[in-house]
Protein backbone atom coordinates (compact mmCIF):
# COMPACT_ATOMS: atom_id res chain seq x y z
CA UNK A 1 0.00 0.00 0.00
CA UNK A 2 3.12 2.50 1.07
CA UNK A 3 4.78 1.85 -2.51
CA UNK A 4 1.16 2.58 -4.60
CA UNK A 5 0.70 5.64 -2.62
CA UNK A 6 4.43 6.49 -2.80
CA UNK A 7 4.22 6.08 -7.01
CA UNK A 8 1.04 8.16 -7.08
CA UNK A 9 3.35 10.97 -4.84
CA UNK A 10 6.42 10.51 -7.19
CA UNK A 11 8.70 10.16 -4.42
CA UNK A 12 9.11 6.52 -2.81
CA UNK A 13 8.08 6.15 0.70
CA UNK A 14 7.32 9.82 1.43
CA UNK A 15 3.99 10.41 2.65
CA UNK A 16 2.23 13.90 4.20
CA UNK A 17 2.04 13.55 8.03
CA UNK A 18 -1.68 13.39 7.15
CA UNK A 19 -1.56 10.00 4.84
CA UNK A 20 -2.82 7.00 7.00
CA UNK A 21 -2.35 3.68 5.95
CA UNK A 22 -4.06 0.42 6.43
CA UNK A 23 -4.41 -3.16 4.45
CA UNK A 24 -6.14 -3.38 1.46
CA UNK A 25 -9.60 -4.81 1.51
CA UNK A 26 -10.87 -7.81 -0.71
CA UNK A 27 -12.49 -5.07 -2.83
CA UNK A 28 -9.61 -2.86 -2.93
CA UNK A 29 -7.07 -5.83 -3.82
CA UNK A 30 -9.26 -6.85 -6.84
CA UNK A 31 -9.57 -3.28 -7.97
CA UNK A 32 -5.97 -3.34 -8.16
CA UNK A 33 -5.01 -6.67 -9.82
CA UNK A 34 -3.26 -6.47 -12.98
CA UNK A 35 -6.27 -7.97 -15.55
CA UNK A 36 -4.71 -10.30 -18.24
CA UNK A 37 -4.13 -8.37 -21.79
CA UNK A 38 -7.38 -9.25 -23.79
CA UNK A 39 -7.43 -8.36 -27.73
CA UNK A 40 -10.68 -7.54 -29.22
CA UNK A 41 -12.11 -8.52 -32.02
CA UNK A 42 -9.71 -11.93 -30.86
CA UNK A 43 -7.19 -11.74 -33.81
CA UNK A 44 -4.59 -14.30 -34.98
CA UNK A 45 -0.75 -12.98 -34.64
CA UNK A 46 0.82 -14.69 -37.53
CA UNK A 47 4.44 -14.80 -38.61
CA UNK A 48 6.52 -16.80 -41.14
CA UNK A 49 9.71 -17.66 -41.88
CA UNK A 50 12.08 -19.59 -44.87
CA UNK A 51 15.49 -20.29 -45.54
CA UNK A 52 17.29 -22.20 -48.41
CA UNK A 53 19.70 -23.96 -45.43
CA UNK A 54 23.05 -24.46 -45.24
CA UNK A 55 23.35 -27.65 -47.59
CA UNK A 56 20.99 -26.87 -50.56
CA UNK A 57 21.89 -24.45 -53.40
CA UNK A 58 18.13 -23.60 -54.17
CA UNK A 59 14.56 -23.75 -52.26
CA UNK A 60 11.91 -26.65 -52.90
CA UNK A 61 9.73 -25.61 -50.05
CA UNK A 62 6.80 -23.43 -50.62
CA UNK A 63 4.24 -21.26 -47.73
CA UNK A 64 1.24 -19.44 -47.89
CA UNK A 65 0.06 -17.49 -45.02
CA UNK A 66 -3.34 -15.33 -44.95
CA UNK A 67 -5.33 -13.71 -42.06
CA UNK A 68 -8.07 -11.93 -42.35
CA UNK A 69 -11.04 -9.83 -39.93
CA UNK A 70 -13.96 -8.41 -40.59
CA UNK A 71 -15.60 -7.15 -37.32
CA UNK A 72 -18.78 -4.84 -36.61
CA UNK A 73 -22.12 -5.35 -35.31
CA UNK A 74 -22.16 -9.59 -36.56
CA UNK A 75 -19.98 -11.79 -34.58
CA UNK A 76 -15.86 -11.42 -35.52
CA UNK A 77 -14.18 -14.15 -36.21
CA UNK A 78 -10.43 -14.42 -37.09
CA UNK A 79 -10.22 -16.26 -40.42
CA UNK A 80 -6.53 -17.76 -41.41
CA UNK A 81 -5.69 -20.64 -44.36
CA UNK A 82 -1.87 -21.07 -43.79
CA UNK A 83 0.03 -23.95 -45.90
CA UNK A 84 3.39 -25.62 -46.28
CA UNK A 85 4.62 -28.16 -48.95
CA UNK A 86 8.12 -29.38 -49.37
CA UNK A 87 8.91 -30.25 -52.58
CA UNK A 88 10.93 -33.44 -54.41
CA UNK A 89 11.80 -34.50 -57.72
CA UNK A 90 14.85 -32.51 -58.04
CA UNK A 91 15.95 -28.71 -58.80
CA UNK A 92 13.04 -28.37 -61.06
CA UNK A 93 10.58 -31.07 -60.56
CA UNK A 94 10.13 -30.76 -56.68
CA UNK A 95 10.32 -26.71 -56.73
CA UNK A 96 7.23 -26.73 -59.56
CA UNK A 97 5.51 -29.06 -57.41
CA UNK A 98 5.61 -27.40 -54.30
CA UNK A 99 4.31 -24.51 -55.76
CA UNK A 100 1.81 -25.55 -57.86
CA UNK A 101 0.11 -27.69 -54.93
CA UNK A 102 0.32 -24.47 -52.53
CA UNK A 103 -1.11 -22.20 -55.44
CA UNK A 104 -4.24 -24.96 -56.24
CA UNK A 105 -5.17 -25.41 -53.09
CA UNK A 106 -4.69 -21.99 -51.73
CA UNK A 107 -6.92 -20.45 -55.25
CA UNK A 108 -9.72 -22.70 -54.53
CA UNK A 109 -9.74 -22.38 -50.77
CA UNK A 110 -9.99 -18.85 -51.68
CA UNK A 111 -12.94 -19.47 -54.19
CA UNK A 112 -14.83 -21.72 -51.96
CA UNK A 113 -14.53 -20.46 -48.60
CA UNK A 114 -12.79 -17.03 -48.51
CA UNK A 115 -15.20 -15.35 -50.62
CA UNK A 116 -18.11 -16.61 -48.92
CA UNK A 117 -16.86 -15.72 -45.48
CA UNK A 118 -16.44 -11.84 -46.68
CA UNK A 119 -19.62 -11.92 -48.27
CA UNK A 120 -18.79 -11.13 -51.93
CA UNK A 121 -19.87 -14.69 -52.54
CA UNK A 122 -22.19 -17.34 -51.19
CA UNK A 123 -21.91 -20.85 -52.86
CA UNK A 124 -20.57 -22.36 -50.36
CA UNK A 125 -24.05 -24.70 -50.01
CA UNK A 126 -22.97 -25.97 -46.48
CA UNK A 127 -20.46 -27.98 -47.84
CA UNK A 128 -18.42 -29.71 -45.02
CA UNK A 129 -15.08 -27.75 -44.40
CA UNK A 130 -13.44 -31.37 -44.68
CA UNK A 131 -14.96 -31.68 -47.74
CA UNK A 132 -13.90 -28.64 -49.00
CA UNK A 133 -10.63 -29.41 -48.12
CA UNK A 134 -10.38 -32.75 -49.12
CA UNK A 135 -11.61 -31.82 -52.61
CA UNK A 136 -8.36 -29.15 -52.95
CA UNK A 137 -6.03 -31.36 -51.64
CA UNK A 138 -7.04 -33.85 -55.19
CA UNK A 139 -7.20 -30.60 -57.18
CA UNK A 140 -3.60 -29.85 -56.16
CA UNK A 141 -2.53 -33.48 -56.57
CA UNK A 142 -3.91 -33.18 -60.34
CA UNK A 143 -2.46 -29.69 -61.21
CA UNK A 144 1.17 -31.61 -59.98
CA UNK A 145 0.31 -34.65 -62.26
CA UNK A 146 0.33 -32.58 -65.06
CA UNK A 147 2.31 -29.68 -64.19
CA UNK A 148 5.26 -31.53 -62.74
CA UNK A 149 5.25 -35.33 -63.64
CA UNK A 150 8.38 -36.41 -62.28
CA UNK A 151 8.07 -34.10 -58.86
CA UNK A 152 6.18 -34.66 -55.53
CA UNK A 153 5.60 -32.66 -52.72
CA UNK A 154 4.40 -32.78 -48.97
CA UNK A 155 1.44 -30.50 -48.12
CA UNK A 156 -0.27 -29.66 -45.21
CA UNK A 157 -2.56 -26.93 -44.44
CA UNK A 158 -4.21 -25.08 -42.10
CA UNK A 159 -8.01 -23.29 -41.45
CA UNK A 160 -8.45 -21.15 -39.15
CA UNK A 161 -12.18 -20.07 -38.31
CA UNK A 162 -12.55 -18.39 -34.45
CA UNK A 163 -11.60 -21.28 -32.25
CA UNK A 164 -12.04 -24.01 -35.19
CA UNK A 165 -9.17 -25.51 -37.06
CA UNK A 166 -9.17 -27.99 -39.71
CA UNK A 167 -5.96 -29.64 -41.20
CA UNK A 168 -5.43 -31.39 -44.40
CA UNK A 169 -1.83 -33.54 -44.69
CA UNK A 170 -0.01 -35.30 -47.00
CA UNK A 171 3.73 -36.38 -46.72
CA UNK A 172 6.19 -35.38 -43.37
CA UNK A 173 5.54 -31.48 -43.01
CA UNK A 174 4.10 -31.39 -39.39
CA UNK A 175 1.28 -29.33 -37.94
CA UNK A 176 2.01 -28.59 -34.03
CA UNK A 177 0.25 -27.29 -31.62
CA UNK A 178 2.05 -25.31 -29.26
CA UNK A 179 0.66 -25.00 -25.26
CA UNK A 180 1.87 -22.50 -22.78
CA UNK A 181 2.18 -25.67 -19.64
CA UNK A 182 5.21 -26.95 -21.86
CA UNK A 183 3.49 -29.18 -24.13
CA UNK A 184 4.11 -29.17 -28.09
CA UNK A 185 1.42 -31.84 -29.64
CA UNK A 186 2.55 -33.26 -33.20
CA UNK A 187 -1.39 -33.00 -34.79
CA UNK A 188 -0.27 -34.64 -38.10
CA UNK A 189 1.15 -38.32 -39.21
CA UNK A 190 4.27 -38.32 -40.89
CA UNK A 191 3.56 -40.87 -44.01
CA UNK A 192 7.04 -41.91 -44.26
CA UNK A 193 8.60 -45.13 -44.13
CA UNK A 194 10.18 -44.89 -40.85
CA UNK A 195 7.24 -43.89 -39.43
CA UNK A 196 5.34 -47.05 -40.41
CA UNK A 197 8.13 -49.02 -39.37
CA UNK A 198 7.72 -47.88 -35.94
CA UNK A 199 4.01 -48.09 -35.66
CA UNK A 200 5.10 -51.68 -36.45
CA UNK A 201 7.02 -51.66 -33.90
CA UNK A 202 10.15 -52.27 -35.82
CA UNK A 203 12.59 -49.52 -35.08
CA UNK A 204 12.73 -47.03 -32.28
CA UNK A 205 12.02 -43.10 -32.56
CA UNK A 206 16.08 -43.07 -32.13
CA UNK A 207 17.01 -45.38 -34.73
CA UNK A 208 14.24 -43.31 -37.16
CA UNK A 209 16.02 -40.50 -36.60
CA UNK A 210 19.57 -41.46 -37.78
CA UNK A 211 17.52 -44.47 -40.59
CA UNK A 212 19.14 -44.09 -44.17
CA UNK A 213 15.63 -43.81 -45.80
CA UNK A 214 14.27 -41.82 -43.23
CA UNK A 215 13.14 -38.96 -46.28
CA UNK A 216 11.70 -41.87 -48.11
CA UNK A 217 7.46 -41.44 -48.23
CA UNK A 218 4.69 -43.62 -48.78
CA UNK A 219 2.29 -41.28 -49.34
CA UNK A 220 2.51 -37.50 -50.94
CA UNK A 221 1.25 -35.27 -53.63
CA UNK A 222 1.90 -36.15 -56.91
CA UNK A 223 2.82 -39.39 -56.53
CA UNK A 224 1.35 -43.01 -56.51
CA UNK A 225 -1.87 -43.48 -56.78
CA UNK A 226 -5.10 -41.93 -56.27
CA UNK A 227 -5.86 -40.91 -51.69
CA UNK A 228 -7.44 -39.23 -49.60
CA UNK A 229 -5.34 -36.50 -47.69
CA UNK A 230 -5.60 -37.03 -43.40
CA UNK A 231 -8.01 -34.21 -42.56
CA UNK A 232 -9.44 -33.79 -39.08
CA UNK A 233 -10.98 -30.71 -36.66
CA UNK A 234 -9.59 -29.52 -33.67
CA UNK A 235 -10.55 -26.43 -31.21
CA UNK A 236 -7.45 -23.75 -31.70
CA UNK A 237 -5.17 -23.70 -28.72
CA UNK A 238 -6.18 -20.37 -27.21
CA UNK A 239 -3.87 -19.12 -25.43
CA UNK A 240 -1.36 -21.04 -27.77
CA UNK A 241 0.20 -21.31 -30.80
CA UNK A 242 -0.76 -23.54 -34.13
CA UNK A 243 2.79 -24.27 -36.14
CA UNK A 244 3.46 -26.05 -39.53
CA UNK A 245 6.57 -26.21 -40.48
CA UNK A 246 9.44 -28.57 -42.85
CA UNK A 247 11.33 -30.94 -42.07
CA UNK A 248 13.94 -28.88 -42.30
CA UNK A 249 12.84 -27.51 -39.15
CA UNK A 250 11.36 -30.60 -36.93
CA UNK A 251 14.02 -33.22 -38.29
CA UNK A 252 16.99 -30.38 -36.87
CA UNK A 253 15.70 -28.70 -33.77
CA UNK A 254 14.13 -31.02 -30.96
CA UNK A 255 10.62 -30.14 -29.71
CA UNK A 256 12.25 -28.83 -26.56
CA UNK A 257 14.48 -26.32 -28.12
CA UNK A 258 11.39 -25.59 -30.38
CA UNK A 259 9.18 -25.16 -27.54
CA UNK A 260 12.07 -22.35 -25.57
CA UNK A 261 12.76 -20.55 -28.70
CA UNK A 262 8.96 -19.98 -29.43
CA UNK A 263 7.66 -18.78 -25.67
CA UNK A 264 11.42 -16.72 -25.31
CA UNK A 265 10.46 -14.83 -28.28
CA UNK A 266 8.34 -11.68 -27.92
CA UNK A 267 5.86 -12.62 -30.91
CA UNK A 268 5.54 -15.42 -33.56
CA UNK A 269 6.85 -13.04 -36.47
CA UNK A 270 10.62 -13.16 -34.50
CA UNK A 271 10.36 -16.98 -33.15
CA UNK A 272 9.81 -17.84 -36.87
CA UNK A 273 12.94 -16.57 -37.80
CA UNK A 274 14.66 -17.11 -34.79
CA UNK A 275 13.61 -20.94 -35.67
CA UNK A 276 15.59 -20.55 -38.82
CA UNK A 277 18.40 -19.45 -37.26
CA UNK A 278 18.70 -22.41 -35.24
CA UNK A 279 17.94 -24.53 -37.79
CA UNK A 280 20.76 -23.39 -39.93
CA UNK A 281 23.02 -23.19 -36.67
CA UNK A 282 22.80 -26.99 -36.65
CA UNK A 283 24.24 -27.65 -40.11
CA UNK A 284 21.00 -26.47 -41.81
CA UNK A 285 20.80 -29.58 -43.84
CA UNK A 286 17.48 -28.81 -46.01
CA UNK A 287 15.13 -26.31 -46.79
CA UNK A 288 13.33 -24.62 -43.92
CA UNK A 289 10.45 -23.33 -43.63
CA UNK A 290 7.52 -22.38 -40.71
CA UNK A 291 5.00 -20.78 -39.96
CA UNK A 292 3.45 -19.63 -36.32
CA UNK A 293 -0.07 -18.64 -35.86
CA UNK A 294 -0.93 -17.60 -32.08
CA UNK A 295 -4.08 -17.30 -30.47
CA UNK A 296 -4.36 -14.78 -27.57
CA UNK A 297 -6.58 -14.84 -24.80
Amino acid sequence: MIDIISRLFGRKKQLPESVQTAPLSPDQLETVTAEPLRFFPPQLVVGTAQSVGRQRDHNEDCLFAMSSMISGSENSLPFGIFMVADGMGGHENGEVASNVAVRTLSTYLMRKIYLPYIGIRTDMGGEPLQEILQTGVREAQQAVLRLAPRGGTTLTAAFILGDQLTIAHVGDSRAYFIFPDGRMQAVTRDHSLVRRLMELGQITEKEAAVHPQRNVLYRAIGQGEPFDPDVNTYLMPHPGYLMLCSDGLWGVISEMDMFSIITGAENPSKACHNLVEAANAAGGPDNISVILAQYPN
